[in-house]
């Protein structure tokens, strides 16, 4: 009986992600000024902004708790504050990098008052937090700090690693709390960063920058710019073995370049990736040729993730679109203003943030209050919520995918004879 409920649920929930089904809540910080950076974690979600201010929801609740981590400015006139360059967060901690090079911790079960700052020399060009423990990678310049809590719970820096280009994005591999490992890009370098050792180069082809990266617990895949003027050197993701450091596999080959990819959270032996040429691809590794091409977005692709039957991908033109895997079709789509810079979904639940590149619109105007931008400069985050227990008869989100060519329509999830006479 329990194994026919939990099947029941999971067709219920599924057939909620296919027709679009649930709830959906808009996350707007008013009195912030511009959305600079947003990341999530089982549910909850943390936000960074121009005025400095760092902020918590808790999409696990019914009413969205949220809290507000107090930063500590150092002068009270607005407009002085340093603005947040990224922000991160884990099962336990979240952590906040500044435009004037601190960094700042904050437990999530002991308040809002941070309980570890410490501070590079420039600018923050990468921040990654370890899927679990309490770790920190960041880079600035040409240095690379790790930052972790030892057994007694006081931080300490773990490691600092030297290297000769300016790091472009940072990742910590899972599962290596005890002793942290990390893989920066820089420029057309790719290097592996061990507690306790000088920095390895995994990968370097002059010429051929990486333009994406992530990481499993023992594989990095890295999307390589081919050389333009070659036949053969069109774009490619390289997939290393982080024990060996040998490359393992070469995949794709594009005209665009790849920006963005997903293969920690993707199925055993497959990842899938976000491309200039507006296609999102999906791979299985032991195969070169995708297994699936999707063309559906307007622009570059930003953001990726997939699981055994779907695919969600998100754009520069600020397009969020949902993929049935199996039948390489698009299940529906929903636009904002803004590129699509952050993209995580559950079995439940799907949250995205909509992030502009311009910090400083136009719209902002000095005799305003509180001198925050106009809304549809700001950015914008969305929780969807598809679980049935949740729902009510009313929430079926506002959406008609049909043309008005088609026999058969859907509005609001009721099934149209030919053509909309019965409106």
């Amino acid at each position: 009986m329990t194994l026919q409920e939990c099947r029941s649920k999971e067709q219920a929930l599924r057939a909620n992600w296919k027709n679009r089904i649930g709830a959906v809540k808009q996350l707007q910080y008013e009195l912030g000024k511009v959305l600079c950076d947003v990341h999530s974690c089982d549910g909850v979600i943390i936000a960074g902004y121009t005025s400095g201010d760092v902020k918590l929801w808790d999409t696990r609740t019914w009413d969205y708790t949220t809290i507000v981590l107090e930063a500590e400015h150092d002068s009270d006139e607005p407009g002085s504050w340093p603005h947040v360059s990224f922000v991160r967060i884990n099962s336990s901690l979240a952590v906040a990098a500044y435009g004037d090079g601190s960094i700042k911790v904050w437990s999530l079960m002991f308040g809002c008052d941070p309980i570890h700052c410490y501070q590079h020399n420039q600018k923050i060009q990468a921040l990654a937090l370890s899927v679990e423990g309490a770790a920190i990678a960041t880079a600035s310049a040409f240095q690379v700090k790790m930052e972790g809590a030892n057994d007694k719970g006081y931080w300490e820096t773990i490691e600092e690693f030297e290297v000769q280009k300016l790091v472009g994005s940072l990742c910590l591999v899972p599962h290596q709390s005890e002793h942290p490992v990390a893989v920066a890009t820089a420029e057309e370098v790719v290097y592996l960063l061990k507690a306790g050792g000088a920095a390895q180069v995994l990968h370097s082809v002059y010429g051929q920058p990486v333009t994406c990266l992530d990481v499993s617990a023992s594989e990095a895949a890295c999307g390589i710019k081919g050389f333009g003027w070659l036949i053969n050197g069109t774009n490619k993701i390289l997939l290393y073995n982080l024990e060996t450091g040998q490359c393992i596999t070469q995949l794709g080959s594009s005209l665009g370049d790849f920006t963005c990819i997903n293969l920690h959270g993707s199925p055993p032996y497959m990842l899938v990736a976000g491309n200039k040429d507006r296609r999102v691809r999906v791979y299985d590794v032991r195969q070169s040729n995708p297994t699936c091409s999707l063309y559906g977005h307007q622009l570059g692709v930003s953001a990726v993730q997939m699981d055994e039957w779907k695919i969600v991908s998100g754009g520069e033109e600020g397009l969020v679109c949902v993929w049935d895997q199996r039948m390489c079709i698009k299940l529906w789509e929903t636009h904002a203003r803004h590129p699509v810079r952050h993209l995580r979904f559950n079995t439940h639940s799907l949250i995205t943030a909509n992030i502009p590149d311009e910090k400083k619109p136009r719209g902002a105007c000095i005799t305003d209050d509180d001198l925050t931008a106009h809304r549809r400069h700001r950015g914008i985050i969305y929780a969807y919520e598809f679980s049935v227990d949740q729902l009510a008869a009313k929430s079926v989100l506002p959406i008609c995918c049909s043309s008005y060519n088609e026999v058969t329509g859907y509005n609001y999830n009721v099934g149209l004879a030919v053509p909309y006479d019965n409106i």
